[in-house]
């Protein structure tokens, strides 16, 4: 059985070209054969700006590592300053390498009874939020973000571990989620 995202009760509210405007074709797969199964339905990925704001955003803080590491160098005359700078230059150039790959990592899925979350290459995650379980749903987006127009959906429930933060929705993906979510949730509340 596919599961569209007309699936949850409320598919007027839902407009399924929204969540897939500006994303990545396809969701990233480990190539192991123990990798975990994405399973049947659609999944939908990030906005493809969201690799430019991580991006920017680490390149700011290479730059601010970088800095700080010449002007206590100079200051102190000292160069033992660059061993930390260097390592943490080296893990924030790994990162800027990494980044495309893991953005396309990323996927959620609607299902008839949750919302799947999917990330990881690596490290990989897979996390089903029931409908009935989500007690808040929290739309955040920084000014960076405002400026590719994207923002990150933040799914709260009763169990910490259950919790989801989708990051990197294109901001209308973000608003047609959230109200869907929430109409959803409403018609399926359970007793805490």
């Amino acid at each position: 059985m596919t599961n569209t995202p007309e699936t949850p009760d409320s598919p007027n509210r839902l407009d399924p070209d929204s969540l897939d405007r500006g994303t990545f074709d396809a969701v990233k797969q480990p190539r192991s054969e123990n990798r975990l199964p994405l399973g049947d339905g659609v999944w939908h990925q990030l906005a493809r700006s969201y690799v430019w704001v991580r991006l920017i955003s680490t390149g700011v803080v290479i730059v601010l590592v970088a800095a700080a590491a010449v002007v206590v160098s100079l200051l102190s005359r000292q160069p033992w300053v660059w061993i930390p700078a260097g390592i943490t230059l080296g893990v924030l150039v790994w990162i800027l390498a990494i980044t495309p790959r893991q953005a396309r990592a990323y996927g959620y899925q609607l299902r008839r009874d949750d919302l799947v979350f999917r990330r990881g290459i690596l490290w990989q995650r897979i996390v089903a939020v029931p409908y009935g379980r989500m007690q808040l749903v929290d739309i955040r987006h920084g000014p960076l973000d405002r400026g590719f127009g994207i923002a990150q959906l933040k799914l709260v429930t009763a169990a910490a571990s259950t919790g989801v933060t989708i990051p990197g929705l294109t901001q209308d993906a973000a608003e047609s989620l959230r109200d869907t979510l929430v109409d959803v949730a409403e018609t399926r509340r359970t007793g805490l």
